[in-house]
């Protein structure tokens, strides 16, 4: 019985155990290409992950790439980039070459000390009614992106957090501008206006006593007139 329990530990030694749960038997994704194209599909998404971190993409397709995902990060913790087969795995599962030095210069160091998945995966809404298909959100546990489950923390200093106070105070300040901008325009033209009604009662009242001194001046020619033209009394 111990000799069977040591061999069963060496067995385990040799393959990395994976952290998540993997489907006996491969998903069928509806690819005309037939088994190339499907390996193509498979490459391609395991190297946006690792180059971009958080991709979204359908659930089926998401879930099937995570296996392989886990499994060369894995691959690459146990053995390192001194290890040939190690190398080509992850030269063939990257399309772009400078993420092999990422995967073992940064995914490495990250994920070394972790007792968990090295990916999550969550399901996303619907593109309703444009599509009904399911989609999700895969990515890689770490990632500098803001976390798409709340845990319940308040940390200001989150630089997700900083980047919404400053945006709500910029758009403050903006709202107060135009409201300082509204109150000006409506007191500069309440003062035009009060201004308007002085010039015209001023020059109203000067028109009406030079309509009084003409009318004066009207009489005065009158009575001259009518004395002048007044017969003589005679005694």
């Amino acid at each position: 019985m111990n000799q069977f329990t040591n061999h069963q530990a060496d067995f385990n030694k040799l393959v990395s155990k994976l952290r998540i749960r993997i489907l006996p038997k491969y998903r069928k994704l509806s690819q005309p290409d037939g088994p190339e194209g499907r390996l193509r599909n498979l490459r391609q998404t395991v190297t946006a992950l690792i180059k971009y971190e958080r991709i979204e993409l359908s659930y089926s397709r998401a879930d099937e790439a995570r296996g392989y995902a886990e499994r060369l990060i894995s691959e690459a913790i146990r053995h390192g980039d001194v290890h040939k087969p190690t190398m080509e795995m992850a030269s063939y599962w990257l399309y772009e070459k400078q993420l092999v030095h990422k995967l073992f210069k940064v995914l490495v160091p990250r994920f070394s000390e972790y007792q968990m998945s090295y990916t999550a995966l969550f399901k996303a809404p619907l593109n309703f009614p444009t599509s009904l298909k399911s989609r999700s959100v895969l990515e890689l546990k770490g990632n500098p992106f803001p976390p798409l489950i709340f845990d319940g923390s308040r940390n200001k200093n989150l630089i997700h957090n900083i980047l919404l106070e400053e945006a709500y105070k910029e758009r403050k300040r903006q709202e107060y501008a135009e409201i300082v901008n509204k109150v000006s325009t409506s007191e500069k033209q309440k003062n035009l206006n009060n201004d308007f009604g002085k010039e015209s009662l001023s020059k109203a009242v000067q028109d009406v006593s030079e309509g009084e001194a003409l009318l004066k001046s009207v009489e005065i020619n009158l009575n001259e007139q009518c004395t002048e033209n007044l017969p003589l009394k005679l005694h």
